[in-house]
């Protein structure tokens, strides 16, 4: 299979640095690569974005950095108009990579989350995070957008210690949203707070990757200082996967001090980042090697 990546912003002709060893495998592989101009994309000019993408290609994956669900939809129909189809549609990637797109279906397994949508740099008054925090169970809460936290501003902008504290529940939330600034992604999601065991000081996190509902690959959390994990028990989590229907997904699952395998994050595969230790060769394999399993992207 092809895969397309985000050029390098000062040589056109290059992949960016970040993706450049795996597509250097995927090449080794015997797939095609393909540029895609990111910041044209995220300009709104989906059509240069792709003007160095091989007219006729075929369907191909995406690999690169996150993409907003109606820049990757635009994306999608400047690539049909020169015969390349996404693996991935618009509407699984939308499924995948935004919370409340696959949260209902891992509902079980994952911390107790509600949400609004929110315009970037909107202000959500503390009346209506009050009325959000009270459909969660009392205690600790994190506040993020429904694609991204900002757990390194733990304190201040993602942890919430008690969500009956509505001055400090909004507090942090309107300085999450000053920090996203217009990055904020679809709106504001509160989430139950969840302990989590921890290896060497970190939470003992590891990464999923899952093509046509099965585990294929599993890598540190990108976060981690860690080049190796816990091997997670997947048994309660491969049929919520198989449930959401996307061909191509991640699920970041953490230890919980009860012993409990909890499902943290979701993402779509094509915008998930590999920790530095992990294989590009294995990932590349993969993706070059993956069938063109139609039926799941319907």
């Amino acid at each position: 299979m092809p895969v397309l990546y985000c050029r390098d912003a000062f040589n056109p002709r290059r992949v960016d640095e970040h993706f450049a060893l795996e597509a250097r495998e995927v090449r080794a592989c015997g797939g095609a690569v393909g540029l895609i101009d990111h910041d044209a994309l995220l300009g709104g000019d989906a059509q240069r974005a792709v003007a160095r993408v091989p007219a006729g290609l075929g369907r191909s994956w995406y690999r690169g950095w996150m993409i907003p669900v109606d820049r990757y939809a635009a994306l999608a129909e400047a690539l049909d108009r020169r015969g390349v189809e996404l693996l991935v549609t618009p509407e699984r990637y939308r499924t995948a990579h935004e919370l409340p797109g696959w949260y209902a279906t891992f509902a079980d397994i994952t911390p107790a989350s509600v949400w609004r949508p929110a315009e970037p740099g909107a202000m959500v008054a503390a009346d209506d995070l009050a009325a959000l925090a009270e459909s969660l169970p009392p205690g600790a809460g994190i506040v993020k957008d429904y694609v991204k936290s900002r757990k390194h501003e733990w304190e201040q902008a993602c942890f919430i210690p008690d969500l009956a504290d509505t001055v400090r529940l909004t507090r942090v939330v309107r300085r999450f949203v000053e920090l996203q600034e217009e990055f904020l992604a679809g709106g504001i999601v509160l989430r139950a707070f969840e302990a989590f065991s921890r290896l060497e000081s970190v939470a003992a996190e590891v990464r999923v990757w899952w093509l046509d509902g099965e585990p294929r690959l599993l890598t540190p959390h990108p976060d981690s200082p860690l080049g190796r994990g816990l091997v997670p028990d997947l048994e309660h989590i491969g049929p919520a996967v198989r449930r959401l229907g996307c061909r191509f997904v991640t699920t970041d699952v953490a230890l919980r001090t009860d012993g409990q395998w909890r499902v943290v994050e979701v993402g779509d595969g094509q915008v998930s980042d590999l920790h530095r230790s992990s294989s590009r060769a294995q990932l590349a394999a993969l993706l070059v090697s993956s069938q063109d399993s139609r039926q799941a992207d319907v």
